[in-house]
């Protein structure tokens, strides 16, 4: 139990010392009136598109790099670092970028787990979580693939919890990678869908005009259709 709060202390820290160093950061250079600004936002896309063209490479490199980051050590998810890639990257490199990065983070973070919080994983999860232990032992690459494809648990929860399973480290990479396709790409896509009306846009549009466009709504509707297909997953998956 005091491992457990000493733990929990030393995460809340590393957190608030690291947000605090970004958001001094962040306001020295700009004000709050400059950040939410749709011109701010503008600029830095149109910045972001000719980056693009210019030197792909080199910013696909970087942001590989800070989604690896994002996950291990800042231990972020998913969603944020998805839409940001579609805003700057485009639908197709962001998606690889996102999926490489988020897998490559997520290995780090499970290889972590494995070492350091092995035990106190298991004091807190395994009475929860012991029904998988024998679909783990059936097939270890399969139903790793599925519990990556349904989600349902906090992502840095997800990438410690198989250390209960003692799962391989090449099987949880190649796992994760595969798994996250689906949700990484919608995700991606609809970032990438509202750089594209912003860009096109030289007043803000409407709630309405960005929700009717097809780069939106299509990415959006199927996300949420893959939310009710990994619902019901989830229920037969974590059954006891």
């Amino acid at each position: 139990m005091e491992k457990s709060k000493k733990f929990k202390i030393y995460i809340g820290l590393f957190y608030v010392t690291v947000v605090g160093i970004f958001l001094y950061y962040l306001f020295s250079k700009f004000s709050l009136q400059e950040l939410t600004s749709y011109e701010f936002i503008k600029n830095n896309i149109d910045y972001f598109s000719k980056l693009k063209k210019t030197n792909i490479f080199i910013l696909s490199l970087f942001f590989l790099l800070f989604t690896i980051l994002w996950v291990f050590p800042f231990l972020g998810f998913g969603s944020p670092v998805s839409l940001l890639a579609g805003f700057i990257l485009g639908k197709w490199v962001g998606t690889l970028t996102v999926v490489v990065g988020l897998s490559i983070g997520a290995t780090f973070l499970y290889i972590f787990g494995n070492f350091f919080l092995k035990d106190f994983v298991r004091e807190k999860f395994l009475n929860k979580f012991q029904n998988l232990d024998n679909k783990f032992k059936k097939s270890e690459f399969l139903y790793l693939l599925i519990y990556r494809f349904i989600g349902g648990i906090p992502w840095q929860l997800s990438c410690i919890l198989p250390t209960l399973f003692n799962v391989k480290v090449i099987n949880f990479l190649l796992a994760t990678l595969i798994g996250i396709i689906p949700q990484v790409f919608l995700v991606v896509s609809i970032g990438s869908g509202l750089e594209t009306i912003i860009s096109q846009n030289l007043k803000p549009p409407s709630i309405i005009d960005i929700i009717s466009s097809p780069t939106i709504y299509l990415p959006l509707g199927t996300f949420f259709f893959l939310i009710i297909i990994t619902v019901f997953l989830r229920g037969v998956f974590y059954k006891k």
